[in-house]
């Protein structure tokens, strides 16, 4: 069970390392879209290379973030009934929707996926708007989007069998992170209670910080 938990502890940190950075290809859809937008209003001119790398990105943003969406469990859920049912059973559920409904479905997605990406790359498939773009990258999204989120599925999986066996942490609980912004916060507030300590003649609180 403990390599396991090791495998899930390394789809986790890929799955948080990949949803840390895509927030960057929102940014550049962003970016695209101003870009375009003035370059059309100033020049009177515009291209559906512009209007299809915006789709391009959002794509790839959203497919991709889908594993750290999970991992976060930030996906919509009905918990009208669930959320009355006892922890065991709830954690019966996912272990059920993970590995007879979510891997399923990722394989099907991933068998059909696959060939067209390969031909599509094999062929050149270019968009069918005169200035578009070349197709293959756009379909390439799904086949690595949804083999994260299979992954991270796994990983979901492992976490709620250690669980149960008492081996694991409730994997039921939201994970929450602080952020950069409140780590900074967080560092200054401890080095002027320090200063302020320091000043008075006395000992600071201990640190609650991670």
């Amino acid at each position: 069970m403990q390599a396991l938990l090791k495998l899930s502890r390394a789809i986790d940190a890929l799955n948080a390392f990949v949803g840390k950075y895509v927030i960057w290809l929102i940014f550049a859809a962003t970016a695209v879209s101003a870009i375009n937008a003035l370059v059309r209003k100033i020049f009177g001119v515009s291209s559906n290379a512009f209007l299809e790398a915006q789709w391009y990105l959002f794509a790839w943003s959203f497919l991709v973030a889908a594993g750290f969406t999970l991992l976060h469990r930030e996906h919509v859920r009905i918990d009208v009934v669930n959320s009355r049912l006892p922890k065991r059973v709830q954690v019966w559920i996912d272990i059920v929707g993970f590995a007879f409904f979510l891997t399923p479905i990722c394989v099907v997605v991933l068998y059909l996926s696959w060939p067209l990406v390969i031909q599509n790359y094999q062929t050149g498939e270019m968009s069918g708007n005169p200035g578009g773009l070349i197709r293959w990258p756009v379909w390439a999204a799904l086949p690595v989007g949804f083999t994260l989120l299979m992954l991270q599925g796994w990983s979901e999986l492992i976490k709620r069998i250690a669980f149960l066996r008492g081996q694991g942490p409730d994997p039921m609980g939201r994970l929450v992170e602080k952020s950069s912004e409140e780590e900074l916060v967080e560092i200054l507030r401890q080095q002027q209670e320090a200063a302020a300590a320091a000043a008075a003649g006395t000992t600071p609180p201990a640190s609650t910080a991670r």
